[in-house]
């Protein structure tokens, strides 16, 4: 055997990918990088302020601090303050000389508000991990291995093309019957091919997906719409006027009828709300972005596996509306391209194809890897 020959055998044999590791299947990504993002951001920010505000709150004691008469007792201003805190409503006059009250309640529910806040923004994380994961995890284990055994089969189809060629006494009828071989689909991979069409009719991971970005992005709105809420009608007063004359105080006459009080707390909160909703208003458009990547194909990942033999998804023009599984899973076969071990050597198959100077010789990878082996010279040129 020459020595060119036993060079491109063992080039071949190194050309082959490794049997897949069970750590794969373990380390597959079931969440996009910028959802991932969204929901650290958007849970775990509120429940980090909150944190910060009760932290405080129990180290400063008291949240409000009544003015009480110069008269009352050390007991005496402690209830005020106590019972000023409890009801949070500030009593005032209208133009008429009308009694009027305003309850103050959000302040004091508004730490705990942010905590309901944070469940709702993991609901939607729940209903992707349990209503699609699942599925989505196999069809990604599946798809991997086989994109991975085509790959592995055209190799090995190139080591027996090129021990048949030199078996051949007629290189020129090898070469004919390489290329009926091609025009009756005889290297086609039908499994995997019907696999991804069949995903092209299914609409059940796009529609949680979609569904997913809709509730993060209603969670989102209505969160900033209450806490514009709040700073129109609270969160800029932070003195109110309480009475204490109820119960069996009422009929006591050295108790004035309002004690003047201020929110110890009412900076803190303040900084908290807008912290929060001002984060919240720039993922708006992160959550529009990523419900949007559904509306185009991309297009390069199974481009590069067209190389293949047969491999002709997007040469056929099987992908019609992008709004399907398959769109989905593609995203996330990005997501996983580490683990997609097959894809970086067929990348760079596919750069050294658009380097050859003789391209119309190049149709698919099983074309580059016999020019490899050293049969160029022998296929009739066209």
């Amino acid at each position: 055997m020459s020595l060119s020959h036993t060079a491109a055998e063992y080039m071949l044999s190194d050309a082959l990918l490794p049997d897949p590791s069970s750590s794969r299947a373990k380390g597959l990504r079931l969440e996009l990088p910028s959802d991932r993002l969204l929901k650290f951001v958007t849970v775990g920010l509120p429940i980090c302020l909150v944190s910060l505000a009760f932290a405080r709150e129990f180290s400063a004691g008291s949240q409000i601090s009544c003015f009480s008469p110069t008269n009352f007792t050390g007991k005496q201003s402690a209830y005020t303050d106590t019972a000023c805190w409890d009801s949070l409503i500030h009593h005032s006059f209208d133009a008429e000389g009308h009694a009027v009250t305003k309850s103050l309640w959000a302040l004091k529910v508004f730490p705990y508000s942010l905590l309901v806040v944070a469940v709702l923004m993991y609901l939607p994380y729940l209903l992707w991990r349990y209503a699609a994961a699942p599925t989505l995890h196999s069809d990604l284990l599946f798809i991997i291995d086989e994109l991975d055994k085509s790959y592995n089969r055209s190799v090995r189809l190139v080591q027996h093309m090129k021990k048949v060629q030199q078996a051949s006494a007629e290189p020129e009828r090898f070469w004919e019957e390489y290329e009926r071989a091609r025009q009756e689909r005889y290297f086609e991979f039908p499994l995997l091919e019907r696999y991804l069409t069949c995903k092209q009719h299914a609409h059940a991971l796009v529609f949680i997906y979609i569904l997913r970005n809709l509730l993060l992005l209603l969670f989102l709105a209505a969160t900033c719409l209450y806490l514009v809420f709040l700073h129109l009608n609270i969160f800029f007063q932070d003195e109110f006027s309480c009475s204490i004359k109820t119960g069996l105080l009422q009929a006591e006459p050295h108790i004035p009828t309002l004690i003047p009080c201020k929110l110890v707390f009412f900076s803190v909160f303040q900084i908290i709300s807008l912290s929060v909703g001002s984060v919240y208003v720039l993922l708006i458009p992160v959550v529009i972005y990523n419900a949007l990547q559904l509306c185009q194909w991309d297009k390069g990942l199974l481009s590069v596996y067209e190389m293949l033999p047969a491999f002709d998804l997007l040469s056929r023009r099987m992908l019609t509306c992008p709004l399907n599984d398959l769109n989905v899973i593609l995203l996330f076969l990005r997501a996983n391209i580490s683990k997609l071990t097959s894809f970086s050597r067929l990348n760079a198959v596919s750069a050294l194809r658009e380097a050859t100077a003789n391209k119309e010789d190049i149709d698919t990878v099983i074309d580059f890897m016999t020019l490899l082996a050293g049969l160029e010279t022998t296929k009739p040129k066209h």
